[in-house]
């Protein structure tokens, strides 16, 4: 038996992952807001591949990052569209095309295009929002979201898939399979 039991190690994992979350994007501030952004540390919201925690993780780390960061309304929508978006990768955590979790990758580009684009364009925009302002920032949002989590959090997953250190560092005390 280890000496450390599992929801211990959850716990210390769901820390460390929302710390990395919020470093990476103070360290990165100048690509983590605004309306052109590629949030590095979004690669993070693959992790709920691994286990449920990391909804957890990812959604905290977000929530931290923005109250540091940005604005009480990022913090609210920014925060929801992780949720939102941790909570659907969860659910597409076996799902893979051509060994490769890009369904997962999926809800985080399409859950930050519907809800910080908007989010941009209605609240921190020197112009009135129009319906073609929205569309452009959910669409920088988007293209955003496609490098940190469609390449960035898709290699992330393939990495750990592929190193049996690192899954069982990742997926320790989950009781569940990760697919290969």
């Amino acid at each position: 038996m280890n000496q450390t039991s599992s929801p211990v190690r959850k716990l210390v994992r769901c820390a460390v992952v929302a710390a990395l979350y919020v470093a990476l994007c103070m360290v990165l501030a100048p690509f983590s807001y605004g309306a052109i952004q590629v949030r590095v540390a979004e690669a993070l919201c693959l992790l709920p591949v691994f286990g449920p925690e990391y909804i957890v993780a990812v959604t905290l780390g977000c929530l931290l990052a923005n109250a540091l960061g940005s604005t009480l309304i990022d913090v609210i929508f920014g925060t929801l569209a992780t949720l939102l978006a941790c909570l659907c990768t969860y659910a597409l955590r076996n799902v893979r095309v051509k060994g490769l979790a890009i369904p997962a990758a999926l809800p985080p580009i399409l859950w930050n295009a519907v809800i910080v684009g908007p989010e941009i364009a209605i609240f921190f925009s020197d112009v009135p929002a129009t319906f073609g302002l929205i569309v452009f920032n959910a669409a920088t949002v988007a293209l955003g979201e496609v490098i940190s989590c469609g390449i960035l959090g898709v290699a992330l997953v393939k990495l750990i898939e592929s190193n049996p250190a690192l899954r069982r560092l990742f997926t320790e005390g989950t009781h569940r399979a990760v697919a290969r």
